[in-house]
């Protein structure tokens, strides 16, 4: 069908253009005295019947290159085309605010010339500005409909409280897969955000040819169809992405600043780097060692030595929640429970580490 269409414009087009030129062309060759050779309608026949020949040459190409450009536009998402359209079709019209100017210039070049290049240019840039700045100029209608929500939702009580600000999970949180029994709990407030560059890099993870990290992607795929369809929070999956940002953590820092929104990792670097960027973030490891148990030093616990510690006599045991317990002279006792008295707790940047000794020892002293 589309080749048909390509032969029949340029047979109109040949025809068109054979009524309008090729009689002049001929007066002006003077190479015949039938004046019916100079007629229109004979450069219309000759016209149409020339570019007619031509297309048979030319359609596959013009055919192909047009399936070319229609792929193309149908790889770009319709966020992406709107804003860029719209961007173009605001180019252009300031362009013929500016030509209309211009054409009153008496200068040949600068009214017939000079409009051809701002068209050209102030399209473009329309077009650019429009497509590279969608995510800010999509912030800004959410700012203005969440306004109007906030507005409309206050009014004769100006003490209800704002929304709760949307959480974007990282690839990290997802795969560790403590997230979905925090969202269990309800302890995560507002609509929890899983942008579509971190579910590629889970896919990408996922069919990794190695067998650990491969599991890791799989488990993260399932960690995030639970939270989707059993967890009682709302769920979106952002279909945007920044190009020009290669990374996947700067992506993130990017589209918590343009819906202002919160990151949730478990990355200790992707955590001080928000902070740098002044973007809020969740840290569920902050979460974890919050909620441990608290001991103090002097307190008697139960605990099982599993095995030994990297300084001579040491054992090593472990709570309940997984904090780790140093047990000096304890490595005798390796595979026993016994009572043990603290003797200090250390909190480090990976976690708590208790250091204890055998009662028994205690009270031989």
């Amino acid at each position: 069908m589309l080749k048909k269409i390509v032969h029949l414009f340029f047979i109109i087009s040949g025809g068109t253009i054979g009524y309008l030129y090729i009689p002049d062309i001929i007066e002006l060759l003077d190479f015949t005295d039938a004046s019916w050779v100079a007629s229109p309608y004979v450069g219309l026949v000759l016209g149409a019947i020339i570019l007619s020949l031509i297309s048979y040459w030319l359609a596959d190409y013009i055919v192909g290159l047009l399936r070319w450009i229609e792929e193309a536009l149908i790889k770009v998402p319709v966020g992406d085309l709107f804003f860029g359209s719209l961007g173009l079709i605001i180019g252009l019209v300031v362009a013929y605010l500016i030509n209309i100017a211009l054409k009153d210039i008496d200068i040949e070049f600068v009214s017939q010339v000079i409009p051809l290049f701002v068209t050209i240019l102030l399209g473009y840039f329309g077009f650019q500005v429009g497509f590279r700045r969608r995510e800010e100029f999509v912030n800004l209608l959410n700012i203005s409909k969440k306004e109007r929500e906030k507005r409309t939702a206050t009014d004769g009580d100006s003490s209800e409280q704002t929304q709760p600000k949307a959480k974007i999970l990282d690839t990290s949180v997802i795969i560790d897969g403590r997230i979905a029994d925090i969202c269990q709990t309800s302890f995560l407030e507002g609509t929890i955000v899983i942008p579509q560059f971190v579910l590629g890099e889970l896919q990408h993870i996922a069919d990794s040819s190695d067998v650990l990290k491969r599991n890791r992607g799989r488990r993260g795929l399932d960690v995030l169809n639970r939270i989707q369809k059993e967890l009682p929070v709302k769920v979106e999956i952002y279909e945007g992405d920044f190009e020009e940002i290669q990374e996947v953590d700067s992506k993130l820092i990017k589209l918590a600043k343009v819906i202002n929104g919160i990151v949730v990792t478990n990355d200790f670097n992707l955590n001080k780097v928000c902070d740098l960027q002044g973007v809020h973030v969740l840290n569920i490891n902050d979460l974890a060692n919050a909620v441990k148990p608290v001991v103090l030093p002097g307190e008697e616990l139960m605990v099982q030595v599993i095995k030994d510690g990297k300084e001579q006599n040491q054992g090593i045991a472990y709570l309940d929640d997984g904090t780790m317990i140093v047990v000096e002279e304890g490595r005798d006792y390796i595979g026993k429970t016994i009572e043990v008295l603290i003797t200090s707790v250390l909190q480090t940047s990976a976690g708590r580490m208790i250091f204890a000794k055998p009662k028994l020892l205690e009270k031989a002293l």
